[in-house]
């Protein structure tokens, strides 16, 4: 007789600018025992943590701070734990952001800033496609022509990590358009994140949790 194999253990990091329930609901869609919180022990040791993020970058990393999200996310991939974030839980893993103006600094878990979208209709809200990067797990069994559901008015146009050894994996960068194009998707090692909102995103956005997990 087959064992099955247990329900992965997910984290949803709850510091007040995520939409948590309904993240919960799609991860337990998606087959994980999910549970939200902020506890540091909990966020720490679960097999996967997911950061989701709405409203402003600033007010997201002072959130982020003041439940020490920021310890939690360095120190689960200083040991190879799975990180997500979504949307601006996306965001705030860049080095800065830049809002009206006024720059504030982020988890700097990868360069570059999150600038205001370069289009005529700003916020980019809807559904939209994405070129997925080649080799990509997180987007794997999904048609190229899926679509996602976007809310933002603030994007990542340049990315500039760059991996010189070969014995590292290079980062999966995902694009979309929006007027100019856009990083809608990273895979790096144990840090994942979307910049659309897969618990929005229907059967693509499950597929796209489910993949994650069955990493985890």
């Amino acid at each position: 007789m087959e064992l099955s194999s247990p329900q992965k253990k997910v984290v949803v990091f709850d510091y007040g600018f995520g939409n948590v329930r309904s993240a919960e609901r799609a991860l337990a869609r998606a087959g994980a025992d999910v549970e939200i919180t902020r506890d540091y022990d909990k966020a720490l040791n679960a097999d996967g943590l997911l950061v989701p993020g709405v409203g402003a970058f600033a007010s997201c990393m002072t959130g982020l701070r003041e439940a020490r999200g920021d310890w939690i996310v360095d120190r689960r991939l200083s040991g190879g734990r799975p990180v997500m974030g979504i949307c601006v839980g996306m965001q705030i893993l860049f080095a800065r952001g830049i809002e009206h103006g006024v720059e504030s600094e982020g988890l700097d878990e990868w360069p570059g800033s999150v600038e205001p979208l370069q289009a005529e209709v700003v916020p980019h809200m809807g559904w939209n496609t994405v070129d997925a990067a080649p080799g990509s797990r997180l987007f794997a069994g999904l048609d190229p022509d899926a679509r996602f559901y976007f809310v933002h008015s603030y994007a990542v146009h340049d990315w500039s990590l760059e991996t010189h050894n070969p014995a590292i994996e290079a980062p999966k960068v995902t694009w979309s358009t929006h007027g100019k194009p856009f990083v809608a998707a990273v895979e790096n090692g144990a840090l994942w994140a979307t910049q659309f909102h897969p618990e929005k995103s229907g059967d693509a956005g499950a597929q796209l949790l489910t993949n994650w997990i069955g990493t985890l």
